[in-house]
Order: C-alpha cells, then sequence, then structure tokens
C-alpha cells in the first residue's frame, strides 16, 4: 500500500525551523549554492573560519575552497573581482568583514558595480550581492561600529536592503543572490545571534518582495518607521507606550533604496505623526530622506513635524560611551511625547 502523502501542514513543518538572524543568512546561503552552481562567496576569512560573525560556517566545507574564497585583506580586490565574475556569468555574494573597512571597494562599487548595466544599456548584468556586517552594540574598537547605508542608498544602480528579523534575513539573502542588479545587504551585527529573536522559517513560503515595506506593528497615535538595528528600539517603545495608553504603529523600512515609502504615507495619514528612528548620523541620511518625503506627500495630515532619532554628528565613539550614541528606549519615547505635544 502506498504511503498516504503529507499534508500541507506536514510539509510545512518539514520545512520550517527557528533560527537566529545568523543562522537564517547562512541558511540563505547555502540554499542559493544548492540551487546554483553559479553562486559563489568570497571575503575575508569566509571559509575555514566560517566569517568572523559565522554566517558562512560549514559552506567551504560542503562546498569546496572553489566555491567559498578566503580572499586577501583587500576590499577592493574583492569586489573588482566578483564584477568580473559577474561580467562571466557567476553570482558572486561578496563579505565586507567590517563595514568601516568597506571604503577601500567604495570606487569600484560606484564607479563599476552601480553603473555596469546602466553604461552598456543593459548588455551586461551586475548580479553582485555585497554583505555589509554593520551598526554597534558590540562594544568593538574603531571602524567596527559604522552606519554607512545612507551613502551607497545615494548611488543610482544600487539596490540596498537591511533585514531585521530571521524571516527577513533568509529571504533577502535568496532575493538579493537571484537579482540581476547589484545588491547590498546590510545586516545589523549585533542581532545576529540574538536568541530573543530566534524565529520560525519556512523555507516554502512565498515572501515579501525585496523592496517593500512592512507595518509590523498596528497603531493609532503615532508612526515610528525604522529598520536593521533600530527596529527592535522601535519595537519596545510601542510596547512601553501601550502600558501608558498610546498605541503606535512600527513600520520596518526593510528596503533602503529604492525607498518604499507608501505604507509610510498610509500610516501616517491616519496617525498625523511620524517618529524615524536609525542609528547613523542625521545629517543628510536616510532619516533626512523619509521626512523629507513625508512632509512633501502627507503635509496636510501631519499635526507635527517629523521626529528624528539617530546618532550622533560625530565619529563613532570608543566603546565605552556607544550607549549614549546610539538611540535608545528613552530617547525614542522622548520623540514621541514631542510628536503627540503638538
Amino acid at each position: 500500500m502506498a504511503a498516504p502523502a503529507a499534508s500541507p501542514v506536514d510539509t510545512q513543518a518539514a520545512n520550517t525551523q527557528t533560527m537566529t538572524i545568523g543562522k537564517a543568512l547562512n541558511n540563505g546561503l547555502r540554499a542559493a549554492m544548492e540551487a546554483d552552481p553559479k553562486v559563489l562567496v568570497m571575503g575575508e576569512d569566509v571559509g575555514k573560519l566560517g566569517g568572523v560573525f559565522r554566517v558562512t560556517d560549514g559552506l567551504q566545507k560542503d562546498f569546496g575552497e572553489h566555491r567559498v574564497l578566503d580572499t586577501p585583506l583587500a576590499e577592493s580586490g574583492i569586489v573588482g573581482t566578483a564584477i568580473g565574475l559577474a561580467v562571466r556569468g557567476f553570482r558572486p555574494v561578496c563579505e565586507i568583514q567590517f563595514e568601516g573597512f568597506i571604503f577601500p571597494a567604495f570606487d569600484q562599487i560606484s564607479s563599476q558595480l552601480a553603473k555596469l548595466r546602466y553604461r552598456t544599456q543593459g548588455k551586461l548584468k551586475a548580479p553582485v550581492v555585497i554583505r555589509v556586517p554593520f551598526g554597534g552594540g558590540i562594544g568593538a574598537v574603531e571602524h567596527h561600529s559604522e552606519s554607512p547605508e545612507s551613502l551607497f542608498s545615494h548611488i543610482p544602480g544600487l539596490k540596498v536592503v537591511s533585514c531585521s528579523n530571521p524571516v527577513d534575513a533568509y529571504w533577502m539573502m535568496r532575493q538579493a543572490i537571484s537579482s540581476d542588479d547589484p545588491v547590498m545587504v546590510f545586516e545589523p551585527k549585533k542581532l545576529y545571534h540574538s536568541s530573543a529573536l530566534k524565529a520560525p522559517v519556512d523555507t516554502t513560503a512565498t515572501p515579501d518582495p525585496l523592496h517593500s515595506s512592512r507595518v509590523v506593528r498596528h497603531g493609532d497615535a503615532a508612526t515610528i518607521a525604522a529598520y536593521g538595528p533600530s527596529l527592535p528600539v522601535a519595537l519596545d517603545a510601542a510596547t512601553a507606550a501601550q502600558e501608558e495608553g498610546r498605541s503606535l504603529e512600527v513600520i520596518d523600512l526593510r528596503t533602503l533604496s529604492p525607498l518604499d515609502l507608501g505604507p509610510v504615507f498610509e500610516s501616517v495619514r491616519r496617525t498625523g505623526r511620524l517618529v524615524v528612528v536609525s542609528e547613523a548620523s542625521s545629517e543628510v541620511s536616510l532619516t533626512s530622506e523619509v521626512a523629507a518625503r513625508v512632509q512633501q506627500e502627507c503635509f496636510y495630515s501631519l499635526e507635527a513635524p517629523v521626529q528624528r532619532v539617530t546618532g550622533f554628528d560625530t565619529p563613532y565613539p570608543p566603546a565605552k560611551l556607544e550607549e549614549h550614541f546610539l538611540p535608545d528606549l528613552d530617547r525614542v519615547l522622548y520623540a514621541v511625547d514631542n510628536a503627540l505635544e503638538w
């Protein structure tokens, strides 16, 4: 007698695993490499060590040194090599070990990678993924805790996303690798192995589109927009405000370029108030762009000026001072209070 067919519930359970963000990124890379032999992983210490954050752990052992390459300490060379591989039909995934060391590759990224498809009128594709651990909160030394995402979001031809939970981490990696355009994935390093953020990931589900924002908590008193490492702070603020009888709506921006502000506009037209949260400095930043666009599109709905809670306009401080630099619960709630007092 033939065995009974598995039910949809059984199938979903078999393809669902509870993961941290770091493990979800690892599984996303693994699934992409299994599906396409042209997918390569390259970067400093990504092979035998498995990456300094262990996001690439086990990949070289399972796929070999020809597909998981330990590179020299030369970010410009890593990205330049990836561009050449992409032109020859490969789909390289580059890891920049720490965001503060991405700038030697800035010329390759901005002058070559971002423009390749445009300047060849689509004859050449640039399916390169650049993984960037970013943000603070790990007590690191200089150049190891920065937030340069606004710089890259400003460059036409690049797509920029940031994950804040395991489901997005898995699917953003899969979607970025399958894109024919270059995608930079900014990964919040302090959240990589957070047990508080563990979540079930169904690897057979239909994911949200890569370049879309999402309401993650509904409310009507004010709107908070955040992304990556700032999203847990925004959600904590909403929980604290709820205890005081104030219902806050929280939106995960997810995509930094192109920005998907439709859900933000819709929310602000209902709440009349917006707080934007980011670890990056405030001058000429993503928070500036969100504030400007909301003012332009929702002017007659706003009941208060858009509030921004960001890192300060200074170089990232020493580890002992970073708690004063990063947006925290008190600063976000203070901004909410300012918005509600108008």
